[in-house]
């Protein structure tokens, strides 16, 4: 789409910046927004030479450790040549007087995204395939030595889970802008509940299908993207994040799910031959734990888009359809707590 008014920056003066770093920058330059992105605005780039998709921070204020594109070249770059198949990073531009903001530069990758957690358009054998194709390159990135891929410091793997549970509980606080009792309650039960901890691994944060570009004519993923959230830290966070769409509700919207649905004939595995066909490519038991690390993942989730929609509040979203994003945080927060109580029924 056009891009936003509040996303606007100043293209000649990106083209004569990157002039001297990548081909096809010594011309005119077209330059268009992804919709979506709620975070980091994203862009096509046209050059006679080809085509880039440019990341960059967001204009105004920003709650604090959000909107890391810096984090997102470093990872970019780290699994470049691994089984794990994500776009070529170019450059990394942290100086705010180019654009505006920091920004980095990767290389277009054609192919098909699915907006939904579910592969709604594509016929039941790609569904499959995709599912399967889902669960190989999860386990591909958490089987990553990160060390060797040159993350060390990328992360602290002791004592992840906590910190992310401290972490999103004071970013629901800084996005607070009405009263959630359930909010304030999910922060503490998982502190209090959370399993021991595993190997670490390279986590991407936000492993789902709309973050994966599928081939344009084949059920396979050819990149992953959006490595904003990525740290080195608890891989079953992923899978738990990965199976929300086993929890969230049929519908329209982005978020929606396959909960009560009756999988026979679509194609989509259910959540236990997923993480069964996971787990067998970790060479790995069935983790018994999922349960809360889904509840972690809807508050995490719930925290982001209550953050969202304080932007969109305040003028800044990425997405013009934020400003209705009031009740998905909540019923997000909702249907944790309902798996809360299932678990704990004293909760």
């Amino acid at each position: 789409m056009p891009v936003l008014d509040r996303h606007r920056f100043d293209d000649a003066a990106l083209a004569r910046y990157l002039a001297e770093y990548l081909p096809g920058f010594d011309g005119a330059i077209e330059v268009r927004q992804f919709q979506g992105g709620q975070s980091n605005p994203t862009f096509h780039i046209a050059t006679r030479a080809g085509d880039y998709v440019l990341r960059k921070k967001p204009p105004g204020k920003l709650l604090p450790r959000a909107h890391a594109v810096e984090r997102e070249y470093q990872i970019l770059r780290a699994l470049e040549g691994s089984e794990v198949p994500v776009p070529r990073a170019r450059i990394l531009v942290e100086d705010e007087r180019v654009i505006g903001t920091p920004f980095f530069v990767m290389d277009h990758v054609p192919g098909r995204v699915f907006v939904d957690r579910v592969p709604l358009a594509a016929s039941p054998a790609d569904r499959a395939a995709i599912y399967a194709d889902m669960a190989r390159v999860l386990a591909a990135l958490h089987k990553v030595d990160w060390r060797a891929a040159g993350l060390e410091g990328f992360g602290k793997p002791e004592g992840y889970m906590p910190r992310q549970v401290d972490l999103w509980t004071r970013q629901w606080q800084a996005a607070k802008v009405e009263e959630m009792p359930i909010m304030d309650r999910l922060g503490p039960w998982l502190a209090a509940h959370l399993p021991p901890e595993e190997p670490p691994a390279i986590a991407h944060g936000d492993y789902r299908l709309g973050n994966l570009i599928i081939h344009p004519t084949e059920p396979r993923i050819v990149a992953v993207l959006d490595w904003e959230l990525a740290t080195i830290g608890q891989p079953l966070a992923d899978l738990g994040y990965c199976c929300l769409t086993y929890h969230f509700d049929p519908g329209p919207e982005g978020v929606a799910g396959v909960a009560g649905t009756d999988l026979a004939g679509t194609g989509i595995p259910t959540e236990r031959e997923f993480v069964a066909r996971y787990s067998a490519l970790m060479g790995r038991e069935v983790p018994e734990a999922l349960d809360v690390f889904v509840v972690f993942s809807m508050f995490r989730l719930a925290s982001i888009v209550a953050g969202v929609w304080r932007r969109a509040l305040d003028g800044n979203a990425s997405d013009p359809r934020a400003i209705g994003y009031r009740d998905r945080y909540r019923k997000m927060a909702e249907r944790a707590w309902e798996i809360v109580r299932r678990i704990d029924p004293a909760a």
